[in-house]
Parts: structure tokens; C-alpha cells; sequence
């Protein structure tokens, strides 16, 4: 029988992830204000840049088509492994899902107007599609490992998101609030999956071996740095929303750095916020029936 709560959370992040977005792109990218503040801290990412690039490059090197073929056949492999067949569903769902409709979105529905004279970038660049990329793999593999792995999964997909979508940055390719969208993007699909995973049987009916507390704990974790990390970005780009009132573009060098800081903060937290509720929304979508033969 469908589990209601994993319903339930499932369409809360399909509503989060679909109105994230839209609110995304609605400040920083159709207001003035959000775009000189998105431009602030793209010119702040300017910092640094020859080091940094060093580390960034080969994370974004491996984001392409055939390290997306490559998990899907992994997938499938792990589906086959396990006698879920639904996992191939969630992960083909998830990754096709969120990388089409951020071309999708990219490409043919958001416009970026031309609200403000000094900027890098004229072109719309949201959602970022490496960052989608990175952060649909991470949470499909999430779904695909057993549920004792869960949380390590989810600490080190988050940190590898969180890394692809600082890198694009680095790398001058992308503004962060076109890495904000691309986590919201993936939120509102891993919501759609956490949906499926509620109407399929129940994962298998081992013993839990303390597998409750370590999703909480990771998750708890998690949430924590969204949060401690979201208001140190909120707080930062406060500062200089009020410096670019009084000023027409920042030029200081501590200026724009902590532009650049408070917007790399933002792309941790959305990447914590966004495993956090992955974790929990799959276990509470797929753990066993109270009924042993419904589960498997």
C-alpha cells in the first residue's frame, strides 16, 4: 500500500523545488537588484581564480553524457542486484527529469531582461546544467544504495554538489544563483521519486541496525549547515545589497570578496538543504511495511 508521508514529503519537495526556482530566477535574474548582487559576486569570483582553477577544472571535467549513460547503466546493475526494478525507474526519472528541465528552462522559457548596464554575462545562464548535472547523479545514487549507506552517500553527494557548483563559479561559467536554481531544479524531481518510492512495495525487511538514528543524525547534520550556512550567506549579501545601494558597481577587493563568500555559503547551504531532504524523504518514502508479506 502507498506509504502516506513518503506522499506527502514527496510533493512538499516537489512544491519547494518548483517555487525555489521560480523565486530564484524572479529576484536575481528579472529584478535590478538581483542582478547586480549576482554580478557582484561573479566579479568576486575573479579572486583567487588562477589557484583555485587548479581544483576546480578536473570536477567539471567529469560531467558529461557518458558519466550520465555511465550511471544509468550503473543503475541498472544495482536495480538488477537488488530485485528493485523501481530504482531504475526513480534514477532514470531524476536524472532525465532534471537535466531536461533545466535545458528546458535554460533555453526556451526564461529570458533574462537587460536590467543593468555593467555585466559580464548578458545571456541567461539559469539553471546551471553542470551543477544539475552533478547534483541529479549524486542524489540517484543516493536512491540506488542500500539503506545502511544512505547517509554517507548523502554527506558526500552533497559535498560533491556543492563542489561542482562552487567550480562553476571559479571557473567564470556560471553565476550562483544559476547554481541555487539547479539544486532546486533536482529538489523538485528527487520529490517526484520520493513519490514513486511511496507507491512501490517496501524496501527489504533486514534489521534496521541503528540505519533510523544515523539518517537522523546525518540529516539533523545537514540541516544544521543549511542553516548555519544560509544565514551567514543571507547576512553577507545583506551587506552588500547595502553597498551597492550607495555605490554603482563594487571595485574593492574585500568588497567583492565577500560578495563572492556570501554567495558560495548560499550554494552550501542549498546543496546541505537539498540532501537533508532527500535522506529523509526516501527513507520515510521506502521503509518497510508493518505487514512482513509486503516487503521483500
Amino acid at each position: 500500500m502507498p506509504r502516506t508521508a513518503g506522499l506527502w514529503w514527496g510533493a512538499t519537495m516537489l512544491l519547494l523545488g518548483v517555487v525555489g526556482t521560480w523565486l530564484t530566477w524572479g529576484f536575481f535574474v528579472a529584478t535590478a537588484s538581483g542582478q547586480r548582487l549576482d554580478e557582484a559576486a561573479f566579479s568576486g569570483s575573479r579572486i583567487g581564480r588562477r589557484t583555485l582553477w587548479t581544483a576546480a577544472e578536473p570536477v567539471l571535467q567529469i560531467v558529461s553524457v557518458p558519466f550520465l549513460i555511465l550511471v544509468l547503466i550503473v543503475a541498472g546493475a544495482v536495480a538488477l542486484a537488488r530485485q528493485r526494478w523501481v530504482l531504475l525507474v526513480q534514477v532514470s526519472l531524476l536524472i532525465g527529469g532534471a537535466n531536461l528541465t533545466t535545458q528546458v528552462l535554460k533555453k526556451l522559457i526564461l529570458d533574462r531582461p537587460d536590467l543593468v548596464e555593467a555585466i559580464s554575462l548578458r545571456d541567461n545562464s539559469l539553471p546551471s546544467g553542470h551543477t544539475t548535472v552533478a547534483a541529479s547523479v549524486a542524489v540517484a545514487l543516493l536512491l540506488a544504495v542500500p539503506r545502511s549507506a544512505r547517509p554517507l552517500v548523502a554527506v558526500l553527494g552533497g559535498a560533491y554538489a556543492a563542489t561542482t557548483g562552487v567550480s562553476t563559479m571559479i571557473g567564470a561559467w556560471h553565476r550562483p544563483s544559476d547554481v541555487i536554481a539547479a539544486f532546486t531544479v533536482v529538489l523538485a524531481w528527487a520529490g517526484v521519486t520520493t513519490m514513486v518510492a511511496a507507491l512501490a512495495r517496501p524496501e527489504h525487511a533486514g534489521p534496521d541496525r541503528g540505519v533510523p538514528g544515523a539518517v537522523k543524525a546525518v540529516s539533523g547534520l545537514l540541516g544544521l549547515g543549511a542553516l548555519v550556512c544560509g544565514a551567514m550567506g543571507v547576512i553577507t549579501l545583506v551587506r552588500t545589497h547595502e553597498l551597492l545601494a550607495t555605490v554603482a558597481e563594487l571595485t574593492e577587493r574585500s568588497e567583492l570578496a565577500t560578495a563572492y563568500v556570501g554567495s558560495a555559503l548560499g550554494v552550501v547551504a542549498a546543496a546541505a538543504a537539498l540532501f537533508a531532504l532527500a535522506l529523509v524523504g526516501h527513507e520515510v518514502a521506502s521503509r518497510r511495511s508493518a505487514q512482513p508479506e509486503l516487503t521483500r
